[in-house]
């Protein structure tokens, strides 16, 4: 049996039978039916049309259930719409079911589920272990957002960004369990980019794969985190690099900017930089500037302070987050001594250490620790702060 085969044919025939007139449930509980018959037909006799026989296969098991569902005769007018044997249809439905999984109705977790689910091909128990929840609840939220889009059908075209939203998602929650969560959300994005001709999606792509190329120089053999400073750039994938470099300029080339080629291009001047040392900040900070204009979000804002840090110096770097800090006041929703950004007491530790404050940066290190959404980074911070205390008793 041909998995990845299999894995690359899923969301192709569910998105025909949703095309056909399939409720977005059923069509996933026939498909998933198919496959089962696949498995126990294909090793002795494998079709020489894979994805005509599991669209028929799928189809009439939908029947199957339609036949035997208390709603009958409302849907026994599709048993007599059943397409004769032969190849598929050679037109890809598979954007259909990417506008699908990201339909606005849905929350991003409930989105990015149910895009692993029915375009990744992953199963249920996979998708669990990826983000650390009991099979039972995915199973449930998987189960929710069925129902929450059975039904639903497009009379105008997708949206775009919540597609590629809902991809991000996927690949910042990179590596968990037995499923490789960045690598899958690049198999899934190279999909979308194959059917969509938008230099946005190409900006993702080029994101994706400009980030993972630095993926084996981000973790020490013991399993903690190595700031981009300190990796060794002999270990990141130059295979990648060029590819995702290609990607872009061909993008940016279409002058349709957004923020995901934005995002890309600085994640291609660190990747030019031979060390950390020989990093274009200015030119960094030109781009996070084009980025603020695209989102004005807090955390571009954040990324930029830390820029301008690097190309003009630690004071100017903590103006910009001063500025930042005075731009966002504290929520009644957020938690007492919350950061008003995710990892803005970081940054801040980093730009006093530079600035030669080693008390205030030790403080804030042990701090932004406390803070630190996963485990692996908040050993480094506490380890950050350890070192400069090292230092002030020394």
């Amino acid at each position: 049996m041909d998995e990845v085969l299999l894995r690359s044919l899923i969301p192709r025939v569910l998105a025909v039978l949703v095309r056909r007139g399939a409720d977005f449930a059923a069509a996933e509980d026939a498909v998933q039916d198919a496959l089962v018959e696949a498995l126990r037909v294909w090793p002795d006799e494998q079709p020489r049309d894979p994805k005509g026989w599991l669209v028929t296969v799928a189809w009439r098991k939908f029947l199957d259930a339609t036949r035997a569902d208390a709603a009958r005769r409302r849907r026994e007018d599709r048993v007599e719409e059943e397409p004769p044997p032969g190849p598929a249809s050679s037109v890809d439905d598979t954007l259909r079911l990417y506008f699908l999984c990201a339909h606005p109705s849905l929350s991003p977790a409930s989105a990015v589920a149910l895009t692993l689910r029915a375009v990744g091909g992953l199963t249920t128990r996979q998708i669990a272990r990826a983000y650390l929840v009991p099979e039972a609840t995915m199973a449930q939220r998987i189960s929710r957002a069925k129902r929450t889009v059975s039904g639903v059908r497009f009379d105008r075209p997708g949206d775009v960004a919540t597609v590629l939203r809902v991809l991000y998602l996927v690949f910042n929650d990179g590596y968990s369990g037995d499923v490789d969560l960045a690598a899958e959300a690049i198999r899934l994005t190279r999909q979308l980019a194959a059917v969509v001709d938008h230099p946005e999606v190409a900006g993702l792509l080029a994101l994706m794969l400009l980030h993972h190329a630095r993926r084996a120089a981000r973790t020490a053999p013991d399993g903690s985190l190595v700031p981009l400073a300190e990796q060794d750039r002999s270990r990141w994938d130059t295979a990648l690099i060029a590819e995702g470099v290609g990607i872009l300029q061909a993008a940016l080339a279409r002058d349709r900017l957004g923020e995901f080629q934005a995002q890309a291009a600085i994640a291609a001047l660190h990747a030019d930089a031979p060390t950390a040392e020989e990093t274009d900040w200015p030119q960094i900070v030109e781009w996070y500037d084009e980025l603020t204009r695209l989102t004005d979000s807090p955390v571009v804002r954040l990324n930029r302070a830390v820029a301008v840090g690097e190309a003009e110096g630690p004071r100017a770097g903590l103006a910009a987050l001063a500025a930042l800090d005075a731009s966002s006041p504290r929520s009644r929703l957020r938690p007492s001594g919350a950061d008003p950004v995710p990892r803005y007491t970081a940054v801040a530790a980093y730009l006093h250490e530079r600035d030669g404050d080693l008390a205030k940066a030790a403080r804030l290190y042990a701090e932004a620790g406390l803070k630190a959404p996963t485990l692996a980074e908040r050993d480094h911070l506490t380890r950050q702060a350890a070192r400069l205390n090292a230092r002030l008793r020394g």
